[in-house]
């Protein structure tokens, strides 16, 4: 589809789950009804991110310029980027509500794994005054970068769908280990993840307590497997799923690079980048297409405009 059709299509499905949402949970008490709606909002939101807009000011600019006639209202930058700072919870819902609607929630296998999101530099972090006593020094062992930040971590289901996403202190592997429960919250079923989530003791508990089943590889120098080799080697191959999903959040969406000066509007920016991502997966499932393959959810030309 052309990103005509792209927006329209993104309206369609905000609005849809935007008006269930509201049937249980309203949302304004008092106070002027915004001359841009809600859906509106978001709509812009979302396409801005999965045509690759870096920041808010180029989303603005660049439905302001291009679609002034679809956004006659889209007049004043401080404003939008006010009531879709705030508009942070219902996009979270609709994205829950995505993953519920299409089943992937339902997923027996979801994979785990984290992506790293540097604030800034070791040497700028002591004079960086952003995030105090929130973010953390933290290690990515895949490339090899020491930052000041925090982690993402993702559960993803097998069609690569995120289910899950909490942010935490970027901090060792160690101390990750202890977030393992919370990431796995309200699930049942094998969760494949690397082997920075190694701890016999917390897989044993979990799956004692809740059946949820860890599967990591075995460390060099292990002499006892946690896991059958057969189990261990399947899910692996699963990995691949939650990788490139890493990917998508990195290179497309950008999600490394937001910027944001405290934590409540940083946490909105990493909600919208993920809203973006599921409803490409979401759009390529209800079309039957490979649910990962967001740039040929656009037209070949349009992707390069």
């Amino acid at each position: 589809m052309d990103r005509v059709h792209f927006i329209i299509t993104v309206y369609c499905v905000v609005c849809e789950h935007y008006q269930a949402i509201l049937k249980t949970t309203p949302l304004r008490q008092a106070g002027f009804t915004p001359c841009l709606t809600d859906e509106e909002v978001i709509t812009i939101e979302i396409c801005g991110e999965y045509f690759k807009c870096a920041t808010e000011k180029d989303i603005f600019d660049y439905f302001q310029a291009n679609y002034p006639d679809w956004f006659p209202h889209l007049n004043d930058r401080t404003l939008f980027v006010r009531q879709a700072a705030n508009l942070w919870w219902i996009k979270a819902a609709i994205q829950r509500r995505l993953t519920q609607i299409s089943g992937q929630v339902d997923d027996p296998v979801q994979t785990i794994d984290t992506v790293p999101l540097p604030v800034c530099t070791y040497t700028r972090s002591r004079h960086d005054r952003c995030f105090k006593g929130e973010a953390d020094y933290g290690y990515c062992a895949a490339k090899k970068l020491r930052y000041y930040g925090f982690k993402l971590d993702l559960r993803v289901a097998r069609s690569g769908m995120i289910i899950a996403y909490p942010l935490f202190p970027a901090r060792s592997h160690d101390t990750l280990r202890e977030f393992v429960e919370d990431l796995t919250a309200e699930f049942v079923g094998y969760v494949p993840a690397d082997k920075g989530f190694i701890d016999a003791w917390r897989q044993a508990v979990l799956e004692e307590r809740r059946n949820v089943v860890i599967v990591t590889p075995r460390r060099k120098g292990m002499k006892k497997l946690l896991r059958p080799t057969d189990l261990v080697k399947a899910c692996m191959r699963l990995r691949k799923c939650v990788e490139t999903v890493g990917s998508h959040l990195t290179e497309r969406f950008a999600i490394a690079r937001t910027r944001a000066h405290d934590l409540w509007h940083y946490q909105h920016r990493v909600i919208r980048k993920v809203l973006a991502h599921t409803i490409g997966v979401f759009l390529n499932l209800k079309l039957n297409r490979t649910p990962l393959d967001l740039d040929r959810l656009l037209s070949i030309n349009e992707v390069a405009h």
